[in-house]
């Protein structure tokens, strides 16, 4: 077995924690999760940014979130065929297994697929493998506010790109028939929000003005 790590082994410690604190006191409430189906009150597009943790932003309880993370919580295009296809798969067994009414696309500030999506149209691509190809889903985002915007700064560009990437994963998510059909009889629901990591602000998209809101808390 190989030696921890230090940041491993603090990991495992948080789990002990876990053991201590979280699961023994409420342990049958967790052995009745285990028990029957998952009923999760929405389902979740986030990005897998570590920062930006769903759960906690919206300090819910296991089972309550249905949670797909990828790179920039983008949505590619509805595509049928012999590929793997994991968000794809992730949103049909999310709304056609389990039924799910309400389904919520939240990006972030700070997202670094969007900042390599930024820098690929300032003739700077990233250089992986797969990075550049999953990011050109939004590529039609960052040309618009480039060509659209060039009052604003890179930090003001990327803001903007972050936010109208929620929108574009939003579009995308109703080319899937599945999902426009549940929409159009009123069976489910698009959200968009965005989250501000060094703020801890929650925006919402209002569809009637165009713009994300801020969500007032009781502070």
């Amino acid at each position: 077995m190989p030696t921890n790590s230090p940041q491993i082994t603090s990991l495992i410690e948080g789990y002990r924690s876990f053991r201590t604190s979280t699961y023994r006191p409420q342990a049958e409430r967790y052995r009745k999760l285990a028990e029957r189906q998952q009923k999760p009150k929405a389902m979740i597009i986030c990005c897998c940014d570590s920062r930006a943790d769903p759960a906690m932003v919206l300090n819910t309880d296991p089972g309550e979130l249905f949670v797909v993370r990828n790179v920039a919580n983008l949505v590619p295009p509805y595509e049928p065929d012999s590929h793997y296809h994991g968000t794809s798969a992730a949103l049909e067994f999310g709304v056609t297994g389990l039924d799910i009414a309400d389904l919520i696309v939240m990006g972030h500030e700070r997202c670094g697929g969007i900042e390599a999506l930024y820098e690929g149209t300032q003739g700077h691509p990233h250089k992986g493998e797969f990075i550049s190809n999953w990011m050109s889903i939004a590529e039609g985002v960052a040309q618009h506010v480039c060509d659209h915007h060039p009052e604003l700064d890179r930090n003001g560009k990327l803001r903007m790109m972050e936010q109208q990437a929620v929108l574009r994963s939003m579009d995308m998510l109703a080319t899937f028939p599945f999902i426009s059909d549940r929409i159009a009889d009123g069976r489910l629901r698009l959200h968009g929000w965005f989250y501000g990591i060094g703020t801890g602000l929650l925006s919402i998209y209002n569809e009637n003005t165009g713009a994300f809101e801020t969500v007032q808390d009781d502070a």
